[in-house]
């Protein structure tokens, strides 16, 4: 995952503004007690911060790889 992958799950996961502030807001021990945005400018890789969201937030699994989805086809998968 890249990291401009990352900000699109962000994004398509959380939309309206959510992701963005999730990102800043949510503390993770998972991430050294930092929250996601933290661990990114620290160089923590963004499928590792990606995956500890979605652990945080008790996404189903597939939403780790959701980056390996087509933005266009996003949408037919039920959120």
């Amino acid at each position: 995952m890249r990291e401009s992958e990352f900000w699109s799950a962000v994004q398509w996961t959380f939309p309206d503004g959510r992701g963005t502030s999730l990102t800043q807001d949510l503390v993770l021990f998972e991430l050294g007690d930092k929250s996601p945005a933290e661990a990114l400018a620290e160089g923590a890789a963004p499928q590792k911060v990606w995956e500890a969201m979605c652990r945080a937030m008790d996404l189903p699994e597939w939403y780790y790889y959701i980056h390996r989805v087509k933005p266009d086809e996003r949408d037919r998968i039920a959120r």
